[in-house]
Formats: C-alpha cells, structure tokens, sequence
C-alpha cells in the first residue's frame, strides 16, 4: 500500500459495480493500464479503484495481505462475479424461439 501512483495512471475511464462482465472489465482495464504503465502493485491499487459500491465492500472485506500480486486479485475478482460472465450463444438456443400465435414473425419484429 506504500507504493506511490504514477501520475499518467491517474484518470481511469472504467468502473465496476458488480453487474457487469469481470472479464470485459479486466480487458478494459487492462488495456487502459498497458497505456500507463506501472508494476504489479500498481495494477493493484487501480484495479481498486475502479471497484465500487458492494464490489468495493467485498474487496474491503478481504483479509489483510490475502491479495498479494496481480493475477491473484484478477482470479478472485473473476471467481466472485463469475455469475456475471457475459454467455456466448449457442446454436441450439435458437430451437427455443416460438412464434407468437396469431402473429407474423416477420411483421412482428419489423424485419
């Protein structure tokens, strides 16, 4: 926690709240932080600081030194909103569509 912030790593344009996907969020983040720069501690202390209201109180509620380098708090942040994990479609999804009686599919949706 000693570790001071680079000034350039300051401004990030990302925040989680806990209803977003984790991995779009750590892309995101990510992608923001390789333009900074900073160690693994940095990666740290600003992946905090995009975490808010009961993500944050989940954070705060981690023992004391349980986080110790990056991929470790990437890992448990992506366990603890796994939930939230955008889902990839499946083919055999679309054998669940039914067309509503007494309605043209194709006028419904305006296609």
């Amino acid at each position: 926690m000693n570790t001071a912030l680079p000034t350039t790593s300051l401004g990030l344009k990302v925040s989680f709240t806990g209803v977003e996907d984790p991995e779009a969020h750590l892309t995101t983040f990510h992608t923001q932080m390789m333009l900074t720069g900073g160690s693994d501690v940095v990666y740290c202390k600003m992946l905090m600081s995009t975490l808010s209201g009961a993500v944050l109180e989940w954070f705060v509620s981690l023992p004391d030194g349980h986080i110790t380098n990056f991929d470790q708090f990437a890992t448990l942040f992506r366990e603890q909103y796994l939930v939230n994990k955008a889902s990839i479609g499946l083919s055999y999804d679309v054998f669940d569509v039914k067309q509503y009686q007494g309605k043209n599919y194709l006028n419904r949706f305006g296609a």
